[in-house]
């Protein structure tokens, strides 16, 4: 199951500076022995509510993969790149399974409250 990696991004003055600039040349070539890639990048255009900054949107073949790019002596060495240069919140999602609907997950939740 592909899992997914989404980063809300803030950068202060929303100008990246050198160091930051540099992280965006290295992290490719970090994410490619994973079989990550990049799927979306840029701002939001924001329907409801507020998301300042933009988002980074990357697929892995699983989560195991993810974990593994993340925590790779390679993508480590060029954390402080974009730790000391954005605001960032990361987290990891899995895909939903062939066949997911959300009619279906709203009548399992039904059966169980109805236990």
């Amino acid at each position: 199951m592909k899992t997914y990696l989404v980063n809300h991004l803030r950068i202060p003055g929303d100008i990246p500076n050198a160091q930051a600039v540099d992280y965006l040349a290295k992290v490719e070539a970090t994410v490619e022995p994973f079989h990550g890639r990049f799927l979306a990048m840029g701002p939001l255009d924001v329907l409801e509510g507020a998301w300042p900054g933009a988002v980074v949107l990357m697929e892995f073949p699983d989560r195991n993969a993810a974990t593994a790019w993340y925590n790779s002596a390679e993508y480590q060495a060029i954390i402080p790149l974009r730790k000391n240069n954005s605001i960032n919140d990361l987290g990891l999602i899995d895909g939903l399974p062939d066949g997911f609907t959300v009619k279906g997950y709203a009548e399992g939740i039904r059966s169980s409250l109805a236990k």
